[in-house]
């Protein structure tokens, strides 16, 4: 496994939307490992392959905090097939845009469909930072960042933050 490095906002990339992935081969595996121990020792919460230059739909994420046991999930070709609840706003961060911090208003809960790297089709209800996670990172796997989802002037305000 290796530390792959992370694009950063305003990478052209960052903005493309992915090709699905065709088949769980062994490469994609690999990927996914090195995504894990990149998003671990950034640290962070969730990895979209886009942010290591690999424009394919894959990201990965452990929202299980610093003090619990890690529970890594990795997401082929996810997509998120229902929304419930309502909406909740947090601050994100992303690894691509370090240091800076936005509120985002996202749905409380999703449900997600996606394939494993065993190959298998999942399906699985997420909610609260979960779900805020997992909306994140299938953000990027269209090309959206979290800049993208607020106002124009909250917009210009955290690109004059993030210029510095």
């Amino acid at each position: 496994m290796s530390i792959l490095p992370i694009l950063r906002y305003p990478d052209p990339r960052l903005a493309q939307p992915c090709a699905a992935v065709g088949e769980v081969t062994d490469d994609i595996r690999r990927l996914a490992e090195d995504m894990l121990e990149t998003m671990y020792a950034a640290p962070g919460r969730g990895l979209a392959a886009p942010q290591v230059g690999v424009l394919l739909r894959l990201f990965v994420m452990d929202v299980a905090g610093k003090d619990g046991a890690p529970e890594p999930l990795v997401f082929v070709n996810p997509e998120i097939v229902e929304a419930s609840g309502g909406m909740a706003s947090r601050a994100e961060g992303c690894l691509s845009i370090p240091g800076l911090m936005v509120e985002v208003a996202r749905p409380e809960a999703v449900r997600m469909r996606w394939t494993g790297l065993d190959g298998a089709e999942r399906q699985a209800w997420f909610a609260g930072i979960a779900a805020t996670c997992a909306q994140h990172e299938s953000d990027h796997l269209d090309g959206v960042l979290t800049l993208d989802r607020i106002a124009p002037e909250a917009r210009a305000a955290a690109l004059a933050e993030y210029a510095g």
